[in-house]
């Protein structure tokens, strides 16, 4: 299994190999490109020398801070997400001994468990838990049972809706297009 989302070698092998930073490039996929996001995790290592749950959340929020900003920026809102990103970490250490992979894998649970559990992280609500575990369900190797409905239509075979349905440059397009008729229709709706 190796994911291809950020078409960066290294930034996808890094989210290939470490849950957190998986889980770190979800958080930070809010009001930037999907790429930029995914990358994030990558830029945090590469400038903080930190890729596990402990180390990032016993930095000083200041440097954290300093490696958010450092050009180009981890996310267009460095302030922020820095901050976030060191709440997670500091959720994981607390709830799951520092271990990101453990929200889905501790006592071998089911779909809508896997959801609660992500829905239970800072910075998690319902549509981003349901990315997050499609992701785990079509590319990360997450068999748990119900995983597809607990979900919802992200889990749906075949589609394209997110970042759980990239796994090439032609995906990443058709994506894209997903998301622009629903940014479109929603935009038509309130008029």
């Amino acid at each position: 299994m190796a994911l291809h989302i950020t078409g960066d070698d290294a930034a996808d092998a890094l989210l290939t190999d470490n849950p957190l930073a998986l889980l770190v490039g979800m958080l930070l996929d809010q009001q930037i490109p999907m790429e930029t996001a995914f990358t994030g995790p990558l830029k945090i290592a590469q400038r903080t020398g930190a890729a596990d749950a402990r180390a990032i959340a016993g930095m000083d929020p200041e440097k954290f801070l300093d490696a958010f900003k450092t050009t180009p920026a981890v996310h267009r809102f460095p302030g922020s997400m820095a901050t976030r990103v060191q709440t997670l970490c500091q959720t994981i250490v607390d709830d799951w001994d520092g271990d990101a992979a453990a929200i889905w894998t501790q006592g071998d649970p089911d779909g809508a468990e896997v959801r609660k559990r992500l829905e239970a992280l800072p910075g998690f609500g319902e549509q981003k838990a349901k990315i997050f575990l499609a992701l785990l369900g079509k590319q990360y190797g997450f068999t748990g049972a119900g995983w597809r409905e607990a979900a919802g239509d992200y889990g749906d075979e075949g589609s394209f809706r997110s970042v759980a349905d990239i796994v090439s440059p032609e995906s990443l397009t058709k994506v894209r297009e997903h998301k622009k008729a629903m940014k479109a229709a929603a935009k038509a709706a309130k008029a």
